[in-house]
């Protein structure tokens, strides 16, 4: 659990904190924002043990990479609005495959046909991530038992968290890896990835919840995010609305 320090934003700079993955996006829009307002915008990301503490005390946002993230998110942090909590942006799940795709990979189904090496994200009961229950959604999608049971079979390795999926993926040179968009774009002169099929294909949002006391300027933030040209920074990693 975060320590309970008494949380106090509102000084001049505006803190967003969440996992890695989304954050890429939202560096660039943040970037912007902050030249056109002159105000200091910095946004940590990665593992939530890295910043917890920090965003006990003085985080404006909270950003998450799914809805039950956030759930939890709102959980832990009481300093959150719930009211305030809502998702913004749609990305959809992909096959991270080596550069190439060596393995001639082409969706879900020709997975379950072969036996392919494949990396999993999962939270496995003691981690926030986007990623948990991502692979059953995807083979479950058909209503097919024998679909969950052969791409389970596929499973060499359930990380927690994507970056440390992203690194299990390369370290050994697994075949696949079911992710988020945005990462085989923010990685792409080392991975490629395939489509998966329209009737497999999972979409998750990007939620922010502002914390009760954040700086004003937060909500300047947010409509931005949402306007024609914070949309573009999100459109460059696969993100829609």
């Amino acid at each position: 659990m975060p320590a309970q320090a008494a949380h106090q934003a509102n000084d001049g700079v505006l803190r967003l904190y969440g996992p890695g993955g989304p954050d890429s996006a939202l560096k660039r829009a943040a970037d912007a924002f902050a030249r056109k307002s002159n105000v200091p915008v910095v946004v940590t990301a990665g593992p939530e043990s890295g910043w917890s503490q920090q965003a006990s005390q003085d985080a404006d946002l909270i950003f998450a990479g799914a809805e039950q993230s956030m759930s939890a998110f709102l959980e832990r942090y009481p300093f959150l609005d719930p009211q305030s909590a809502r998702p913004y942006y749609l990305r959809r799940a992909v096959i991270a495959v080596q550069k190439g795709n060596p393995s001639r990979i082409n969706g879900i189904d020709d997975r379950l046909r072969r036996p392919l090496r494949v990396v999993v994200t999962e939270g496995r009961g003691s981690y926030n991530t986007s990623g948990t229950g991502l692979w059953e959604d995807v083979a479950g999608r058909l209503s097919s038992l024998a679909d969950l049971q052969a791409l389970r079979r596929n499973i060499v390795a359930y990380e927690q968290g994507s970056g440390a999926s992203y690194r299990t993926f390369t370290r050994l040179k697994a075949d696949a890896w079911i992710t988020w968009v945005h990462w085989p774009l923010n990685q792409s002169d080392k991975v490629d990835y395939v489509e998966i099929e329209p009737q497999r294909r999972i979409f998750r949002g990007l939620s922010i919840a502002q914390a009760r006391t954040a700086d004003p300027i937060t909500r300047r933030f947010l409509a931005f995010i949402e306007s024609p040209e914070g949309e573009t920074y999100f459109a460059q990693d696969g993100w829609t609305r």
